[in-house]
Order: structure tokens, then C-alpha cells, then sequence
């Protein structure tokens, strides 16, 4: 599949609060939104984002399919990654080049991410595109409902 990258549209908005309220993938993404299936949290929420000068995010096409989102927030010392691929995608390489074509794009470096420890997947996404682990930490996952380790990795070239 080819995969590519446009800014967000109001279109795809529908789109990431499906992919974002599915219970299975903010297990497994852990760290989210107090209530995926908020519609006004939602909205709110990317309203903030995209009135933002400081947030680089952008819609990831599949084939020209929208299939999530990636994107790069933060304060210049920590400017951080994001990405959310919709669980039929799963597995395909989709993050992996989504986060690929969001590097290319945004020079700057360090970047930052963190992903939940059990969260292979997403890991192994980030060790993909160059990020190593600087360490762990453990903090209160809104969609699991509990503590959960977590993974601190970076990017410096």
C-alpha cells in the first residue's frame, strides 16, 4: 500500500473519533482520553489541535484511504510524536511510513514518544524510525483504568 500525508480535513474527523473509540485499540494504546466515546471531548479536543501553531498534525492516507492520524506536539525541549492507525490496519507497516513521511517532513530533532511497555507494536514502530529507549515510567492509563508501565524513548538525528 502507498502511504501518504495531507493535513487534517473536517471529513476526516468522523473518522478518527471511530478509529479512536475503539475499545480494543485504547487498551492497547492505554494512554488516552478520559472517555473515548466523548464525541464533545473529541471535538474539543481537535478543535485545540488544529488552532494550535505549535501541533504538526496530518491525515494518513493508505492508497488514498484515510487510516489515521500522526502528528508532533510539545514544547520545543520535548516535542513529542503521535500516531493512531485504525485497528483493521494493523500490522500492515501503515505506522511505520505514516511516522517515516512525518520525520521527513519535521527536521527537527530530539523528538520524543512513549508507548506502553506490553504495547509491542507500537515499540516496534518507533525503534523502526530510529527512536531508542531512554528509559520507563508508570502512569495512570485512562483507558485501562489502571497504572501501566510505559516506555521513554527519543530520536536525535
Amino acid at each position: 500500500m502507498h502511504v501518504s500525508l495531507r493535513e487534517v480535513r473536517d471529513a476526516d474527523l468522523p473518522l478518527f473519533f471511530t478509529f479512536m473509540s475503539d475499545p480494543e485499540a485504547t487498551r492497547m494504546a492505554a494512554f488516552t482520553s478520559a472517555d473515548p466515546s466523548n464525541r464533545a471531548m473529541f471535538d474539543a479536543h481537535w478543535q485545540r489541535i488544529r488552532a494550535s501553531d505549535t501541533v504538526i498534525m496530518r491525515t494518513v492516507l493508505a492508497d488514498g484511504a484515510v487510516v489515521g492520524s500522526v502528528g508532533v506536539y510539545g514544547s520545543p525541549a520535548e516535542r513529542e510524536v503521535t500516531y493512531w492507525v485504525d485497528r483493521a490496519h494493523w500490522g500492515k507497516g501503515l505506522a511505520t511510513a505514516a511516522l517515516r513521511a512525518l520525520l521527513d517532513a519535521v527536521p527537527e530533532r530530539p523528538l520524543h514518544a512513549r508507548a506502553a511497555a506490553d504495547n509491542a507494536g507500537s515499540a516496534r514502530v518507533l525503534e523502526k524510525c530510529g527512536f531508542t529507549v531512554t528509559g520507563t515510567d508508570r502512569g495512570y492509563a485512562q483507558a485501562r483504568g489502571e497504572e501501566t508501565d510505559e516506555l521513554l524513548l527519543r530520536l536525535d538525528v
